[in-house]
């Protein structure tokens, strides 16, 4: 049985983080507070309140040094800058570990990520569904298999509003391919297909942005010979599975000594 935890939440007000506090609710862990934008309506509120429940004796603060206050876990799915400064202050605070889905690192943001994995555990992904990290295995073992004379081409689907293209989850996809192939990411990526001069280069992996509505996420990894095609697909139908991935990421990570993780280290696969 795992032991129950405090969880602290950042962005707890936002639709992502209520889905969080709530998972975490449901779960049987503690929240021990949550972070919120400096003039945000909701600081100050009891986090139950926030998510229409009753309150759960933990609150909304400006900043993550009150929120993170007495956690075993921060879970974090905001902003690269709030990320890596909560980051870098965890460990004075005795958080154990902390969840990461927050998406649009650049290379040095990564390697700051890295660095703060020496002193906590971090499970970083571009998704925590346990269905998308499915599909990631597979798409490995089919780039290993079927060869660099078979095109791949991933195409993503999100909400209006999301900011950064292509999705993180896209992005982990195409790793996961780049990897089956043997090679890194920023080796095989193609850039955009736009202009006269757009054909494209075989070997490569190319990549495909929509942003309509309010899709939750749909990820698709077509691989195309000559003669055939296969396609891989995933596609989300409640927000609640990120967050019932990032807690289970938590249960796990609470355990483990200081490093840097993802969700094939969660789940075994």
């Amino acid at each position: 049985m795992t032991s129950r935890l405090n969880i602290a939440v950042a962005g707890c007000a936002g639709r992502m983080g209520r889905q969080l506090v709530k998972a975490a609710h449901e779960a049987g862990h503690a929240l021990s507070g949550g972070s919120e934008a400096p003039g945000s309506s909701y600081l100050g509120q009891d986090l139950g309140t926030i998510i229409g429940l009753e309150p759960l004796g933990a609150t909304a603060h400006a900043g993550m040094t009150e929120a993170g206050k007495g956690a075993d876990v921060w879970i974090d799915f905001t902003m690269p800058s709030a990320t890596l400064m909560a980051l870098s202050m965890l460990p004075t605070l005795g958080v154990k570990a902390a969840i990461v889905g927050t998406t649009g690192f650049s290379d040095g943001d990564l390697a700051q990520i890295k660095t703060a994995s020496e002193r906590i555990a971090i499970v970083k992904a571009g998704n925590f569904s346990l269905g998308v990290n499915l599909l990631e295995a597979l798409v490995r073992q089919a780039a290993a298999r079927l060869g660099e004379d078979w095109d791949i081409e991933i195409l993503e689907t999100h909400h209006n509003r999301k900011v950064d293209a292509p999705s993180g989850t896209a992005l982990m996809l195409g790793e996961a391919a780049a990897e089956g192939r043997g090679k890194p990411l920023n080796a095989l990526r193609s850039g955009p297909y736009d202009g006269p001069d757009a054909k494209r280069k075989p070997g490569q992996i190319g990549f495909s942005v929509r942003r309509m509505g309010d899709v939750i996420g749909e990820h698709d990894v077509t691989f195309g010979s000559d003669m055939e095609i296969v396609s891989l697909s995933h596609t989300a139908l409640d927000r609640a599975v990120f967050a019932h991935g990032a807690i289970k990421a938590a249960e796990w990570a609470a355990n483990q000594p200081p490093g840097l993780y993802d969700m094939s280290h969660v789940l075994g696969v």
